[in-house]
């Protein structure tokens, strides 16, 4: 069944001759970034990244460096995404209008680039999410190859470190933006604090996955389950105080229910099953 999918998968690619991806340096979008060479060749493809207060520093710096090596020309597009109202209100569809500013930029790159289509490295999976940008995506008519053959994160993370890519087991990794809760508005300041706090911790626990949710001056840290139990022991505690105090925080919670995607969804109505 998974050669199947990775056939569908390069058929879909094949048919389109040229090809730019909204490209985050996550393992999707390599994913997809790699098989649209494969069946397209480096000349054929354009690697498209919104650069935004709202991306990581690591992210974007990632995001060159696989560019480099799948050998593709990569254009970065800076993104104010603060300057627009109903981003920086953060309101619960901040996704969409998101989504919709960033593409219909890379949209205008891409045609100017004279490449006719835009994909994004949406996977099957990700229908089970809270994903307002999905509908963004298919306004502006950005084709999501990897759902459209089927594939989902198993699959990608499979082929992805078959075909020797080096982030074939990265952590998923939302923007900045969803450490907040929706109605806080978002400031450069703000993003940032996060940002460091979680690369802080990173560093401080050698966790690679975790999530710092932003409840200023609380911090609220989420990490796998099976780790909270070794976090909570005093030196680690000590820690992440200390890290999370130098960068503004006050007080520092550990989220005893372990680590969720979008976790801040849990308010919104009608209930998000995960």
């Amino acid at each position: 069944m998974q050669d199947q999918k990775q056939a569908r998968l390069y058929t879909l690619v094949s048919e389109l001759g040229t090809a730019a991806i909204a490209f985050s340096g996550g393992t999707d979008s390599t994913y997809l970034l790699a098989i649209c060479v494969d069946a397209l060749g480096p000349g054929s493809v354009l690697a498209l990244t919104a650069d935004s207060p709202l991306t990581p520093r690591a992210e974007l710096a990632q995001a060159r460096e696989l560019a480099a090596q799948l050998g593709v020309r990569h254009i970065v597009l800076t993104s104010d995404d603060l300057n627009n109202p109903r981003i920086a209100s953060n309101p619960p569809d901040r996704c969409y209008h998101c989504k919709f500013s960033r593409f219909s930029a890379l949209l205008q790159a891409c045609h100017s680039a004279g490449i006719g289509h835009l994909l994004h490295g949406e996977n099957s999976d990700d229908a089970s999410d809270y994903r307002p940008g999905s509908q963004a995506a298919e306004e502006l008519g950005v084709r999501a190859p990897l759902r459209e053959a089927g594939l989902t994160k198993s699959d990608v993370r499979h082929y992805s470190r078959a075909r020797g890519l080096p982030n074939w087991d990265k952590p998923a990794n939302a923007c900045l933006a969803s450490r907040f809760p929706y109605g806080t508005t978002l400031t450069v300041d703000g993003l940032s604090r996060v940002e460091a706090a979680e690369e802080a911790l990173r560093k401080a626990w050698g966790l690679r996955q975790l999530r710092v949710r932003d409840h200023f001056p609380v911090a609220r840290v989420e990490v796998p389950s099976e780790s909270i139990q070794r976090l909570a022991l005093p030196d680690f505690r000590t820690s992440a105080i200390e890290a999370l105090h130098q960068v503004g925080y006050r007080y520092v919670t550990l989220d005893l229910v372990g680590y969720r995607m979008g976790s801040l969804n849990d308010d919104l109505e009608p209930a998000i099953e995960y």
